[in-house]
This record gives structure tokens, C-alpha cells and sequence, in this order.
């Protein structure tokens, strides 16, 4: 993997939208939650990636209630920037209305006022890149499809995506949008990590296949691979994101941990740059988000850019992290056997399936 800044931009997906390689996520931006950042260190945060080159921004309508979007579109107007010079992408999906049915999920109805609600809390007429924060199976796919196509044919966004829905979901809206000629999805933002790898068995080649960028969230896993939850103050522990952290802190993990710390000894990093580092590295993955919700916290993230990972040190990771995958993944694996039987297909080689005929005698 070769080391790089902020300001060395890729396409994202089958799109012309240029990114910066790590994303700006802005779920801490506000204290609303209880765990975020106040205004003047999100601000702070902003400033410090933008000048650094930066130019991805994501956030979403539930964010600490709205107040990050706020927090974004405050910042925007008050420091004059240029508001095209940023990539700006914001979710639809959270219901900030309750108990209104109609306030959240997928709908026509839904969205299209969730996007003007964004637009308000933004201070902006259009948004850069607007997903889909989660599926809503009560929703018919074509209809969500359409209005966002609505959205963009009106100005109010240029590029749209998924997040967090099932890949033969995301597949049937891809189609879907291809044949009616709507606009087609371009990213798909999904977990990935050295902890949730099994987004490797469907999610991410059904986005290469399909021309989707693939976004990261969650690449630390909630700070579990930054290292600071050993095997001696895992009792002790008591991390803010609850469950979601406390159910990774087991022998598996903490062996992850080991040689992220092994390798980051290697090449002069902390073990948190080095897992951003294999994220940002593996195939489909075109911008990983990172979240800051202080300046140290960002610093220490942006670090994993020059981080410049060996072959050796991808499989020693890929080797420890190996998932479980789901039917009929592990099935697969024997394909390859049976269709080239001894043939080398794409520098592949294959060995031959033990019940082929070998002779003419032995085939009907």
C-alpha cells in the first residue's frame, strides 16, 4: 500500500466525484448525545481537515438530532467558504418527528421532506451526496429510487447511495434505476474493519460489480483497535458505546490487537493508523470515515495515510481476521477446482476434482 495525503482524490465509484481517501464523519459533532464534541472543537476538527486537504464531509439527519448538520452548515456559512469546493453527504432515514409514521424510513414522502429539512439545517441548495441510512423493507424499492431521482433531476442533490442495506436490495434498486433510467446509486457505505470482515463475502463484490465506491464506517470498531483495551483492563472497562464494544473484547480481538501493535512498531505508527491503513487499502474500498471528537483523536487518524503497509503485513492481518461467511461463500471455494480442473485461469491455478474421469474408459 502506498502512503498518501488527503488531497490524493479518487473517483468514487463508477462516478466523476472526486473524494479524499479518508472521510470526515461528523456523528460526534455535537453534545447532544452525551459523547460528542461542543461546537468549537467540531469546528476546530473541520478547520484542521479541510486545510489538510480534505474535502469529504458525511454526516446524517439523525446525528445528535440534527445538531451536526447544524454544526456543518453553520461553519460553512460563517467562514465564507466556497461551498462547491466540499463533498457534503447526509442521510435520510431517522425519524426526527415522533411518532409521526410518516417521518422517517424510504418513502416518497418521507425523504423528500427529510431532504428539505437537511437543506435547512445545512444552509445549502443542494447536497453533494445523499443515502439511504438504512433499508426500509415497508417501502417498495422503485418508489424510493424514483423520488430520489426527483431530487437530483430538481437540484437538491447531485449523487445518491446506500447504507447499510442487504446486498440483493441494493442490487434490485441498482437494476431497477438502470432500466427506468433514473440515477444510479454510486457508493455503498457499509461497517468494515479488521473485526467485520464479512461484508467481504457479498457487500463488497456486488459494489465492485455494480460500480459502487464502498465508504467504511466504524473502521476502529468504536476504538477497539486503537489498543487502548488490553487483556489486563478489560474488566475495568467501560466504553461509551456500550455492547457494541464490550462484546469484541475477547481472545480473538486482543490477538488482532497483538500484532497491530507488532506491526505498528514496524513502521514507526500507532496500531489504530495501521488498521485505518488496511481498511484503506483493500480492494473496492474508495474513502474510509473517521470520526474525531477531538483534535488529538483526529490527528491520530489522519496518521494512518502514511502509513505504508508490506504484503507480508496484509496477510499476517488477513490471516487473524479471517471471517466466517455465510452459504454459499465457503461452498465456492471449490468451484474453481471443479470448473478449471488442473487448468491456471488468470494466473489462478486449480488442482482437478478427485471424482473427474481421468481417461476416456471412465466418461460416458
Amino acid at each position: 500500500m502506498m502512503a498518501r495525503g488527503l488531497n490524493q482524490y479518487v473517483t468514487l465509484g463508477r462516478s466523476g466525484l472526486r473524494v479524499s481517501p479518508f472521510c470526515l464523519g461528523a456523528m460526534t459533532f455535537g453534545e447532544d448525545w452525551h459523547w460528542g464534541s461542543n461546537v468549537a472543537d467540531a469546528e476546530a476538527i473541520l478547520t484542521r481537515y479541510i486545510e489538510d486537504g480534505g474535502n469529504f464531509i458525511d454526516t446524517a439527519n439523525a446525528y445528535t438530532k440534527g445538531h451536526s448538520e447544524k454544526i456543518i452548515g453553520d461553519y460553512i456559512r460563517q467562514r465564507g467558504l466556497r461551498r462547491d469546493q466540499l463533498v457534503v453527504a447526509t442521510k435520510f432515514f431517522a425519524n426526527l418527528f415522533p411518532p409521526d409514521p410518516n417521518a422517517g424510513g424510504g418513502s416518497r414522502k418521507s425523504l423528500v421532506a427529510a431532504c428539505d429539512e437537511s437543506l435547512r439545517r445545512l444552509q445549502t441548495d443542494y447536497i453533494d451526496l445523499y443515502w439511504m441510512h438504512l433499508w426500509d423493507r415497508f417501502t417498495p424499492i422503485d418508489e424510493t429510487m424514483r423520488a430520489l431521482d426527483d431530487l437530483v433531476r430538481a437540484g437538491k442533490v447531485r449523487y445518491v447511495g446506500f447504507s447499510d442495506t442487504p446486498a440483493w436490495k441494493v442490487t434490485q434498486a441498482q437494476v431497477t434505476a438502470s432500466f427506468r433510467g433514473w440515477t444510479p446509486l454510486v457508493a455503498l457505505q457499509i461497517e468494515y474493519s479488521l473485526l467485520e470482515r464479512t461484508v467481504e463475502g457479498e457487500l463488497i463484490p456486488m459494489a465492485q460489480e455494480l460500480g459502487l465506491g464502498v465508504t467504511p464506517w466504524s473502521p476502529l470498531r468504536g476504538g477497539v483497535l486503537t489498543g487502548k483495551y488490553t487483556r489486563d483492563n478489560v474488566r475495568d472497562a467501560a466504553p461509551g458505546r456500550g455492547e457494541r464494544v464490550t462484546a469484541y473484547l475477547n481472545d480473538r480481538t486482543f490477538g488482532i490487537v497483538d500484532e497491530l501493535v507488532r506491526i505498528a512498531a514496524e513502521v514507526d505508527a500507532t496500531p489504530a493508523a495501521v488498521a485505518l491503513a488496511w481498511v484503506q487499502s483493500k480492494s473496492g474500498v474508495d474513502s474510509t470515515i473517521i470520526g474525531a471528537r477531538t483534535m488529538e483523536q483526529l490527528d491520530a487518524n489522519l496518521a494512518g495515510l502514511e502509513v505504508e503497509l508490506t504484503t507480508g503485513h496484509m496477510e499476517a492481518l488477513d490471516a487473524l481476521s479471517l471471517p466466517t461467511f455465510s452459504f454459499p461463500i465457503p461452498f465456492l471455494q471449490m468451484a474453481n477446482t471443479v470448473m478449471h480442473a488442473g487448468a491456471t485461469v488468470d494466473g489462478e491455478d486449480s488442482e482437478v476434482w478427485p471424482m473427474a474421469p481421468r481417461t476416456d474408459e471412465e466418461r460416458y
